[in-house]
């Protein structure tokens, strides 16, 4: 007896018209379209998961800078500083207790300018 596709083929095509669920139109309903901007939104997911974690840290050096210029240092002089002191706050906890916690941050800078010898 020869074997057919029907029940596997439909569960294949319901995976991709869920995954395909919030598409406008044909990029919901044609099968050929649907898949081609399922790949499409893939990569763009991909890349942009990437892009996401850069702009982050962006953000968090714009933050820190901002509150280190504050307390009377360059943002290379405070992490250089923070290198000499052996403290180990990565950038968005420090941006964060900037932002949170002013009093914290001070003593970590006035560590970091002990280290630093100014």
């Amino acid at each position: 007896m020869r074997t057919r596709k029907g029940s596997a083929r439909r569960q294949s095509k319901r995976r991709l018209f869920q995954r395909a669920e919030g598409y406008v139109g044909g990029r919901r309903r044609l099968l050929r379209t649907m898949k081609e901007n399922l790949v499409r939104a893939g990569r763009f997911a991909y890349r942009d998961r990437r892009v996401k974690r850069r702009e982050f840290r962006r953000l968090w050096i714009i933050r820190i800078n901002a509150a280190s210029r504050m307390h009377g240092l360059r943002y290379s002089e405070f992490i250089a500083g923070l290198i000499k002191a052996q403290i180990e706050l990565d950038r968005k906890q420090l941006s964060e207790m900037a932002i949170n916690d002013p009093a914290g941050f001070e003593t970590v800078v006035a560590s970091v300018k002990q280290a630093l010898g100014k």
